[in-house]
């Protein structure tokens, strides 16, 4: 039976938080996607001037890296004070830290005014957005997804995930007005800046809204019976290492697919359209721009399907489907029209939502309260300095080395491959009430790792 915490919310209340934590999140994923469209288009020039071009982008993706390598750092930090002193008080933070640091990059010197100074000032900005990334998602679906009920938790988890697509639509159309009024020089003198200086508006924005909701229900009567209890707790990233360490692995392994795809798809694109195809900046920015919207507007469907059907099918036809798309993609590409770059991109993305979508519920399904927000953070932050941080350096490479995408295609299979395997061997998590105090209380006192009660 469902305890009080996990009684549905008044609808009213439960969609200003999903508000809140949409509009946190593409305003992150802005900030964060931002970064990854300039450094494939002017970066390496702003930069790295003195590099080959290919060459110049491969170190201007490097600094894209850094971002994931500092998104573990943060998962862990905001983890365990997410567990400890709530959800809300950090989503503030992270909002803050990602915001500053995008503000910051629009006013930096470049190489031509400072030299080896502005890499190095424009890598240390990077780490800072990923440290702020890697704790903002596991508190914004977590404050989700501990607000509704269960039945629905899927499609209303999936809003946060939303705006991962928002940030990438809202980033591309600045991007890409930008390039459509502003000729070549103008861009690369002052042009990019904009969208960095705007990001100051929009946390402003978000913060006013983030403020506005009620820390989680279900973390608060959890607070509340550890301390009735007197109970000595471990620290959450010990606890979640000793109870759902297999639980923290097939995270990882189920976003292995849907990191990797999702940047080849809209990070990479830029580079292979752009340099193989022959297709221009606009026509490139303009059809990840249209697979953005297609993208925003089906992962609310792909959540609401795994209320129904459960996590694990959805999640599988995604990666079944990424994997085996990848071939038509390029080939689509190569072509070099709009509306097959237009489909390769769309196609590509949709499957991508069957992960992202069901993604936030099951790994909110996965962990007890009081580790919660550590163990979905570590689980989907440390996979991502393996699959999203390389993935578009590791394509620019192989395109490099070997002049074909097939190289490429065969890397996204291979880590879809890796994700099918781990989805089959996790449980399957729908329904699982989040406020179940016998799963808490095992973990706490370590005699078991987090039950798997569901509601009746």
């Amino acid at each position: 039976m469902a305890s009080a915490a996990s009684a549905p919310p008044t609808p009213g209340n439960l969609k200003r938080i999903v508000a809140a934590s949409l509009i946190g999140t593409t305003i992150e994923w802005y900030d964060f996607f931002l970064y990854g469209s300039a450094a494939a288009l002017v970066f390496n020039k702003l930069f790295f001037p003195d590099s080959d071009p290919l060459v110049g982008t491969l170190l201007s993706f490097l600094t894209y890296a850094v971002g994931f390598a500092a998104r573990p750092l943060g998962a862990l930090v905001f983890g365990h004070y997410g567990d400890r002193l709530g959800r809300k008080k950090l989503l503030v933070l992270s909002l803050l830290l990602m915001g500053g640091a995008t503000f910051a990059i629009g006013l930096l010197p470049t190489h031509a005014s400072v030299g080896a100074a502005a890499p190095v000032l424009l890598t240390a900005l990077r780490l800072v957005q990923g440290f702020a990334l890697g704790g903002e998602w596991g508190g914004a679906v977590l404050l989700v997804s501990e607000h509704g009920d269960a039945r629905r938790r899927g499609f209303w988890a999936s809003w946060p995930q939303t705006g991962a697509p928002a940030g990438q639509l809202l980033a591309t159309g600045v991007l890409s007005l930008l390039t459509a009024v502003l000729s070549d020089d103008a861009f690369g003198s002052w042009g990019w800046r904009i969208p960095f200086l705007l990001s100051g508006v929009l946390v402003v924005v978000g913060l006013w809204i983030r403020l506005s909701v009620d820390e989680s229900p279900v973390f608060r009567e959890a607070l509340a019976r550890a301390e009735a209890r007197k109970a000595t707790e471990q620290l959450p990233l010990v606890s979640v290492l000793r109870h759902h360490w297999r639980d923290i692995l097939v995270a990882m392994g189920a976003r292995m697919a849907e990191n990797i795809s999702y940047y080849v798809i809209t990070a990479f694109i830029l580079v292979y359209a752009t340099t193989s195809a022959g297709v221009s900046k606009q026509t490139a920015l303009n059809a990840v721009l249209i697979a953005s919207a297609v993208h925003f507007a089906v992962i609310p469907a792909w959540g609401a399907l795994s209320d129904r059907v459960g996590r694990r099918p959805v999640y599988l036809l995604g990666a079944v489907g990424v994997g085996l798309w990848m071939f038509p993609f390029f080939s689509l590409i190569d072509t070099g029209g709009f509306g097959s770059l237009v489909l390769a991109v769309t196609v590509g993305l949709v499957l991508h939502g069957a992960m992202y979508a069901p993604q936030a519920a099951f790994f909110s399904e996965m962990f007890a309260t009081r580790m919660r927000y550590s163990g979905a953070s570590i689980g989907a932050q440390f996979a991502s300095v393996a699959a999203g941080a390389p993935a578009p350096l590791i394509a620019t490479a192989l395109l490099s080395d070997y002049g074909s995408s097939t190289p490429i295609a065969l890397y996204v299979i291979a880590a879809a491959a890796l994700t099918v395997v781990a989805v089959l061997v996790a449980k399957e998590t729908r329904l699982r009430d989040l406020a179940d105090v016998s799963s808490e209380a095992g973990a706490e006192t370590a005699s078991a790792p987090a039950a798997d009660a569901r509601i009746a």
